[in-house]
């Protein structure tokens, strides 16, 4: 479907929403430059698949929403035409797509070597902040991804919906998270990690899959 303003006639509602859409990659940008930097530092000193594969996804994150930002600002400067925004927007939806393919084989790689060939023992202090790193984006994810979803249908975006459902695999991704570093804490489960991150192959393969055909998204 062909967007129904022009870069250059936005309708000031269409312009409210693309500064809208704008604020929540901004937010977007921080936030996943912080949750990566702290998962990926903790996991390292914990030898935690999940905090890992964790501050992969919001690597995975960050690339989306610099496409996204890309795509935002071609439309927001008000000097291309409608064309060129629709074809921006379709590069950026399966961008964001194969980003999601990248996730789903860096999981399936990291799963395999932690069931394999590393026995992990997570630290218990590690995993506390672990777990509140967590409870944060099982908190504030789906907020944001809600909010995202809703200007992304005002906008008739789709790569600001296959981004949304980046931040929907971090809310899910988190409660992996909270139940795998729990468990091996508590009852040293070392292979629960890898299994439970198990669990996000489909519907990671799923979203990849829309976000590149164009399917519309269910997931409001």
């Amino acid at each position: 479907m062909r967007l129904s303003q022009t870069a250059t006639a936005a309708s000031p509602s269409r312009t409210a929403d693309l500064n809208a859409a704008l604020w929540l990659t901004y937010i977007t940008l921080g936030w996943m430059t912080i949750e990566a930097v702290a998962s990926l530092l903790l996991g390292w000193a914990s030898n935690s698949l999940l905090l890992e594969s964790f501050g992969i996804d919001s690597v995975v994150e960050l690339f989306s929403a610099s496409v996204l930002l890309w795509r935002l600002q071609v439309e927001a400067s008000g000097r291309a035409s409608a064309d060129r925004v629709e074809a921006v927007e379709r590069h950026a939806a399966r961008w964001v797509g194969y980003s999601l393919y990248a996730l789903v084989l860096y999981v399936l790689l990291n799963s395999a070597y932690g069931l394999f060939l590393a026995k992990r023992m997570t630290d218990t202090h590690e995993s506390a902040w672990g777990i509140l790193i967590g409870l944060v984006a099982k908190v504030g994810m789906p907020i944001l991804a809600g909010y995202k979803l809703r200007v992304a249908a005002r906008l008739n975006s789709r790569a600001l919906r296959a981004d949304a459902m980046e931040a929907i695999t971090c809310g899910y991704l988190s409660i992996v998270l909270i139940v795998g570093l729990g468990a091996t804490a508590l009852l040293g489960w070392w292979w629960l990690d890898s299994v439970a991150a198990l669990a996000l192959i489909p519907f990671l393969i799923k979203e990849a899959r829309s976000a590149i055909n164009g399917d519309d998204c269910d997931c409001c």
